[in-house]
C-alpha cells in the first residue's frame, strides 16, 4: 500500500491535492503521489501526538491510507484534502489510543522551544526554556492539559493549521476553535510561568 511509483507521465509537484484526487478517481496510479506527499506529514503528526513505536506508526499509516483509498470517491474536492486526511488520521489515533488503553501523550522534543516562542510573548519567559531539563518540564506540562487543549495546540502551532482547517479536522465550529485555543494558551502560559517558582 505504501510503496510509491518512481515516475508518472507528468510532473506532480505543482499539482494541488484536490486536483490530484480528481486524477486518482480516474486513474488509481496517482494515489501513490498522495502517499508520497502525506507519509512524512502524517508520520510527523503521529510522532508528535503519541509515543507510538515505528511499527505502530507503520500500522497506523497503513490503516489510514487504506481508508483514504477506499473512501476517495466520497471526498468533496471543494474542501481541503489536507483537512480530510488529517481528520481520518485524528480518528485513527483515537481508535489506536482506545485499543491500547492509553492516554494521549504529546512528544515534541527539539521543537518544543518553537512552541514556547510563539506562545510566550515576554522575552524573559522564552529565554528560560533552553536546556533539556526545562524542555522536559514543558512537555510534561503540555501533557497535563485537557485532551482538547493538547490537540488544538498541536494542530495550530506545530501542524500550522488555520482555524478553519482545525474546525474541519475536529468537526467543531471555527468559533469553538478560537475559544479553545485561547483557553489552552492561557492555561499553558499560567503553568509555564510557574516554572522554577516552586523549586
Amino acid at each position: 500500500m505504501l510503496q510509491t511509483l518512481s515516475h508518472l507521465s507528468e510532473p506532480m509537484a505543482e499539482v494541488s491535492d484536490e486536483a490530484l484526487v480528481i486524477k486518482c478517481k480516474k486513474d488509481p496510479q496517482y494515489f501513490a503521489v498522495l502517499v508520497d506527499r502525506y507519509v512524512p506529514k502524517l508520520t510527523r503528526y503521529i510522532r508528535r501526538r503519541s509515543l507510538a513505536t515505528s511499527d505502530d506508526i507503520d500500522d497506523l499509516l497503513q490503516n489510514i491510507f487504506i481508508k483514504v483509498y477506499r473512501n476517495i470517491n466520497e471526498y468533496n474536492t471543494s474542501l481541503l484534502f489536507s483537512s480530510w486526511i488529517y481528520r481520518i488520521t485524528h480518528n485513527e489515533m483515537i481508535d489506536w489510543y482506545r485499543r491500547e488503553k492509553r492516554r494521549t501523550t504529546l512528544s515534541l522534543d527539539d521543537e518544543t522551544q518553537d512552541l514556547i516562542s510563539r506562545l510566550m510573548t515576554e522575552e524573559d519567559h522564552t529565554s528560560r526554556f533552553s536546556n533539556e531539563e526545562q524542555k522536559q518540564f514543558i512537555i510534561k506540562t503540555l501533557n497535563t492539559l485537557d485532551e482538547k487543549y493538547k490537540e488544538i495546540l498541536l494542530l495550530r502551532f506545530f501542524e500550522e493549521k488555520s482555524y478553519e482547517e482545525i474546525a474541519d479536522i475536529l468537526k467543531i465550529p471555527a468559533g469553538t476553535v478560537a475559544v479553545r485555543l485561547n483557553r489552552a494558551k492561557k492555561e499553558l502560559q499560567k503553568r509555564l510561568k510557574n516554572y522554577g517558582t516552586t523549586e
